[in-house]
């Protein structure tokens, strides 16, 4: 009894260092495409959703990692891309990857066969996957699970890579996700999301892997203060707003 409730808390543990963004994060994306959806997108995607907005649904396939019967998603969170080399489809996991899932998903809900339970799964995935992909230490070496192998503290508290650049850096600025993507959405004009909406898939994992040396730019001790978070918080506020403007550009394609 008291290993099967150890194992419990080890896997969510394990489920809770593979958030990618944490919630705040993953709702400024969904927030932040709202706001560029055409009238027909908005539309299409409100008879999807009904109540629920995109910057809810976000964290929808974190959620469901409670339930096992979703444990086939868990690698649909991230991949593995050597430096120097582009995407490699012998690198991931057997059951999938977020570039090739997010690829599937986008095709999918193109394609116009799902059923109404499908269409709005599908959806809610394609929201949260973008936002993963836009995280950088979801585009994996390959060598340290995302960051999560790499053992840090920030302030004190002792934590990992993975956990800082979802949340801890983030979390620390004390705004909410609304309050977070308003001052992102001020940066917005015409020739930046021509920019963002240009950029394929591939250059999103361009993206993350040229990051790496200002990632892993760490101390000796590990040990993490303000200086860390004034180098990286740029880039995630960046990444962040390039998640929101190229999903609005996706989900504009697919339904609007």
């Amino acid at each position: 009894m008291k290993s099967t409730a150890l194992s419990l808390i080890l896997t969510a543990g394990l489920i809770l260092n593979c958030f990618a963004w944490g919630q705040t994060g993953h709702r400024v994306v969904g927030q932040i495409a709202s706001w560029h959806l055409s009238k027909k997108a908005s539309k299409n995607i409100q008879a999807i959703l009904g109540p629920e907005s995109l910057a809810m649904v976000s964290t929808w396939m974190d959620e469901i990692k409670s339930d096992p019967s979703y444990d086939y998603l868990n690698s649909w969170h991230y991949l593995t891309v050597k430096a120097g080399e582009g995407y490699n489809p012998d690198l991931q996991e057997k059951d999938g990857d977020a570039y090739g899932k997010t690829k599937m998903i986008i095709a999918a809900l193109k394609g116009g066969k799902l059923d109404a339970d499908q269409k709005a799964a599908y959806l809610k995935m394609l929201v949260h996957l973008v936002g993963d992909l836009h995280q950088p230490l979801h585009v994996g070496t390959g060598e340290d699970r995302g960051g999560n192998d790499v053992k840090v503290s920030y302030f004190n508290d002792r934590t990992n890579l993975h956990a800082v650049w979802d949340s801890k850096v983030i979390d620390g600025k004390n705004l909410s996700y609304t309050e977070l993507a308003d001052h992102l959405n001020r940066r917005v004009n015409k020739a930046l999301i021509r920019k963002y909406q240009n950029d394929p898939l591939e250059k999103w994992l361009q993206e993350a892997v040229d990051l790496r040396p200002v990632i892993y730019d760490l101390p000796e001790d590990g040990k993490l203060f303000y200086d860390y978070g004034y180098q990286t918080y740029p880039i995630m506020e960046q990444q962040l707003l390039a998640g929101g403007i190229r999903l609005a550009g996706i989900l504009n394609e697919i339904f609007g």
